[in-house]
Formats: C-alpha cells, sequence, structure tokens
C-alpha cells in the first residue's frame, strides 16, 4: 500500500496530539507538526507540546526547532513541511500532520502563491494612511481593489487588512488573485483529513484544566526566561496565550489567580476563533465530535475502516 498522509486539525485542547499518537502507533507512521506555536523551543510548556515520553513513541517534525526570535511565516512552514513529508514517503511510511494553525493546513491542501515581497516604503505608507484614513476608510478603499478580502476580513483585523492593501499597492494585483493562483502542495489523492470539535463545554473545561496543569509544569518560569530576553513582541512566539498574562504576574501588576483566569478566558476565545476558522474553512472535512479520546479514536477507525482491515 502506498504512504499515506494523515491531515488532523482542531481547536486547542481538543485532542489533536493523542490522536495522532495513536494513529503513528497503528500505521507506523511519523507525526508533521502543524501548530505554529508548537514550532518554538522556548514554548515547551505554554504551547502544550508532546511530553519526552509521548515523543519517544513515535517520530515527531518540526516541534520545537525553532528559536522565539526566528518568527516563521506560512511559507516557511510550508517548506519545511513539504520537505519532511517527502523524507517520510522515502521512508515508506505514513505522515500525521497534526496541529490547530488553519492557515498551514489550507498552504499543504491548496498551495501558497508567491507573492512579491512589499517594500518597506510601501508598508510604512500604509500604516500612515491606516492611521489618517481610520479602518472603516482604508476598508472602503481596500474594498474597491480586493473586495473579497475586505469581505472577509474581520473587523478590527488591521495587519490583515494593511497587509492586503500592501500587496496590492506593492504589485499592483490584488492578494485574493494570488491567493486564487495557488497550486496544492499535495498531490490529489495522497492524503486524509479530519477536524476535531468536541462539545464547546468539554472543550472549554479542557482549556481551563490544561492552562492549571502548565503553571504546575513550569509556565511561570518559561515566561519568565522568555521575556528576559527582550525580543519583539510583535513576534509569532510573543503572542502565544498565557505569555502576557504571566508577565504581568511577574510584573507584580496581578495576582498568580487573576493571572491564571485571564489566561483560561484567552484560550477559550482562541478555541472559539479556531472552530470558527475551521467552520468556515474545512467545511468538507469530517468531523470528530466526541468528548474523550477513546471515542474520537472510534469515530476516526469508523472513517477508516482499512485501519482496521
Amino acid at each position: 500500500m502506498e504512504p499515506r498522509i494523515w491531515l488532523i486539525a482542531g481547536p486547542t485542547a481538543s485532542g489533536k496530539s493523542a490522536l495522532a499518537l495513536r494513529l503513528a502507533e497503528q500505521t507506523g507512521g511519523e507525526i508533521v507538526n502543524a501548530d505554529a506555536l508548537q514550532l518554538y523551543a522556548d514554548l515547551r510548556v505554554l504551547s502544550a507540546r508532546p511530553e519526552a515520553d509521548e515523543l519517544a513513541r513515535a517520530p515527531h517534525h518540526l516541534f520545537g526547532t525553532v528559536d522565539a526570535a526566528d518568527g516563521w511565516s506560512v511559507g516557511r512552514w510550508l517548506r519545511a513541511a513539504t520537505a519532511t513529508l517527502a523524507e517520510i514517503r522515502e521512508r515508506g511510511r505514513d505522515a500525521i500532520v497534526a496541529g490547530g494553525t488553519g492557515l498551514y493546513f489550507r498552504a499543504l491542501t491548496q498551495g501558497l502563491s508567491e507573492i512579491p515581497a512589499v517594500p518597506p516604503e510601501v508598508r510604512q505608507q500604509a500604516a500612515a494612511e491606516f492611521e489618517a484614513m481610520g479602518e472603516d476608510g482604508f476598508r472602503a478603499r481596500l474594498a474597491v481593489a480586493d473586495p473579497a478580502a475586505a469581505a472577509r476580513i474581520a473587523p478590527g483585523d488591521r495587519q490583515r487588512l494593511s497587509r492586503a492593501w500592501e500587496v496590492y499597492a506593492a504589485a499592483g494585483r490584488s492578494l485574493t488573485d494570488f491567493h486564487a493562483s495557488a497550486e496544492g502542495a499535495l498531490p490529489a489523492g495522497s492524503w486524509s483529513a479530519v477536524a476535531l470539535e468536541p462539545p464547546r463545554a468539554a472543550l472549554y473545561a479542557r482549556c481551563d484544566s490544561r492552562l492549571e496543569l502548565m503553571v504546575e509544569r513550569g509556565a511561570l518560569d518559561e515566561v519568565r526566561a522568555l521575556t528576559a530576553r527582550n525580543l519583539d513582541p510583535a513576534l509569532p512566539a510573543l503572542k502565544a496565550v498565557g505569555v502576557r498574562e504571566f508577565a504581568a504576574h511577574l510584573r507584580g501588576e496581578t495576582s498568580m489567580q487573576a493571572a491564571i483566569a485571564a489566561a483560561q478566558q484567552e484560550t477559550r476565545r482562541y478555541a472559539k476563533r479556531q472552530i470558527t476558522w475551521m467552520r468556515g474553512q474545512m467545511t468538507d472535512w469530517p468531523r470528530l465530535d466526541a468528548p474523550d479520546p477513546d471515542a474520537q479514536w472510534g469515530q476516526f477507525l469508523a472513517l477508516n475502516p482499512v485501519l482496521t482491515a
């Protein structure tokens, strides 16, 4: 049988890692990370990276391999993941790509167009125009050049609004056009996908309990070490849930209890955003809606009877 690529997406704390590990052991496959924060070596605890005993049970790739000072883009991950998948295939083994970063999965399945670099002066001009025009005016102008982008970008998302305009201003072609011309990175028929979406109440309870477990496992020390590096706060690793909240506690600005509660709330919000993204972008992916790992595995086997043949 030809090696298979399995894609497992889901919000934080939904059970992706457990399902991926069980599938890897069942198939003799190798796991590839598709979570933007689990890339970073500095975020072992806060990103809920697999523990040492889990890493020993199956080969894992692109976990904790990037320094926090080196902010990776979607394109950079796609190049690394594509090369890793090719190596796994050459070994004749299945690959299990698991994570919660929807853009990674979209790039992997739909491709990523080569968008020209935006010159610094164009970026600076766009920033000045956003300040002068305000979000509504800036969005209205973008709607003329790239109506699809103006419609899909959420209110308050200045970064993506600016990015869409910068691409048009620099290239004379809309970001939507670039995306439409992309070719899929994975060959048709080479992959199967599922998205985990457990009941909201169970997911939120798991988010809360896992955050408390992170504190027990050293989240404060991790944040202390990361913030001591005085890195650019715009870097992806510095935006991880828990960094801002626990850094505020370490500065004496809030109690530990308040920091945990704030991080729990933000984790739930993050999970909700991930679910919303999956519902909008992964409409044709089968859903696993069971609340616990064993039941999720049963649903997965029902969708893939070849695994029990």
